[in-house]
């Protein structure tokens, strides 16, 4: 089909929740991939963050195609060993006790709330039940998790949202000031992604750990977006040597199929009995083969210094581009601010000259595939300067 075509079912058949580029990609290989016409892009998206090994690897795509053509789904009524392999390292990656498999960021965030309020309530004392989370903050589209998420403008059209939630400043005052006698928890972004890819930093981390102890309440850390390697160690936090209570992840870690966890210290493990939550897809066998093959890959320590070298390097080069304001970010999760232009001009530009980024707020938001090459590197940094030069 002509990309016209592809556009016309598209309207004809699925709701207009998007905003999309005109951009239909049917193919790809690393950070590179194909459209319709055959035409060839350099992503800088990797589904927001998702293909943390690229387009089609082949030893993913190996072990998805084994496990599919063995056993493609069982309930979670009976055992499954790949989804206990796969549990098992994910916990020992992440220093993490047990864990709870779903299929979406959204849906670990939700545990991670429905966890939290069980430890309010049995350890802290009735109506114990109120969350911190961050203003700028993003946690999710269902009805809880953009409750937590720390933006007005995604509550307008949902309103009567879940209760529960205070939104204190993302600094540690702001924090302390929103903490009451009804706070069970606290959940932050370490890099607040959606909100413009913002570090919140190793000394807020710290004290925010001290300021959860000193209270009886727990640490949550949404680490969707900057877990599985993306900031240059497996979970963000790590590279502050902080251990957050609870631990949300999702977007890269079953490397493109749809795969969330809620990962949880020892302490608060048995929390959730049976009977008390659960997930008809959670831990789906060709899902956990994927994630998998994810961390034997990614969970490497030369894997992560590469990754934090690939990011130096993206860094380095968007510093020196003309137009751009400021980077800041971690890893292979950057933000470049635009001095010229508003981001979606520019990643339209990009889109026609071949090259997928994405934005958030008042930058460009850079996620590319952890694998990818410096050849790949080169070519989508050298289109981005051009699409920053030509609205100079």
């Amino acid at each position: 089909m002509t990309f016209e075509e592809i556009k016309k079912k598209e309207e004809s058949c699925l709701m207009p929740c998007y905003a999309r580029y005109p951009v239909a990609l049917v193919s790809g290989r690393n950070a590179t991939a194909w459209d319709a016409a055959g035409k060839e892009y350099v992503d800088f998206t990797s589904g927001i963050g998702v293909n943390s090994l690229g387009f089609s690897d082949p030893k993913w795509a190996a072990a998805v195609a084994a496990q599919a053509a063995k056993l493609q789904h069982c309930s979670n009524l009976f055992y499954s060993p790949v989804q206990i392999r796969a549990a098992e390292k994910l916990c020992a990656l992440s220093g993490m006790a047990k864990v709870f498999f779903c299929n979406s960021g959204a849906e670990a965030n939700e545990c991670a709330v429905k966890l939290a309020r069980r430890y309010g309530e049995t350890a802290l004392g009735p109506g114990r039940t109120e969350i911190v989370t961050l203003e700028n903050s993003f946690h999710g589209r269902t009805v809880t998790t953009l409750a937590a998420t720390g933006q007005a403008q995604f509550h307008s059209d949902f309103l009567p949202l879940t209760q529960g939630f205070r939104y204190a400043q993302p600094t540690l005052d702001g924090v302390r000031a929103q903490v009451t006698e009804k706070t069970c928890a606290v959940l932050v972004e370490p890099v607040q992604g959606e909100g413009g890819v913002v570090p919140l930093g190793g000394e807020f981390l710290h004290g925010l750990r001290e300021l959860c102890d000193r209270r009886r309440i727990l640490m949550m850390a949404d680490e969707v977006q900057t877990g599985v390697g993306r900031t240059g160690a497996f979970y963000c936090c790590q590279k502050y040597g902080v251990q957050p209570d609870v631990l949300t992840s999702a977007k890269g870690l079953a490397g493109g199929l749809p795969m969330g966890a809620c990962l949880c210290a020892a302490p608060l493990g048995g929390l959730l009995g049976r009977g008390m939550h659960g997930s008809t897809f959670g831990g789906n066998p060709v899902a956990c083969a994927g994630a998998l093959a994810v961390m034997e890959r990614v969970g490497a320590p030369a894997f992560l210094r590469k990754v934090r070298e690939k990011g130096e390097y993206f860094a380095r080069a968007l510093k020196k581009m003309p137009g751009v304001a400021l980077v800041r970010g971690a890893g292979l999760m950057l933000g470049a601010k635009p001095e010229a232009a508003a981001p979606g001009a520019i990643a339209a530009r990009c889109a026609e000259n071949g090259l997928l980024i994405l934005t958030a707020k008042d930058v460009l938001r850079l996620l590319p595939p952890l694998t990818v090459t410096k050849e790949e590197a080169d070519r989508g940094l050298s289109i981005l300067a051009d699409a920053l030069r030509s609205f100079q």
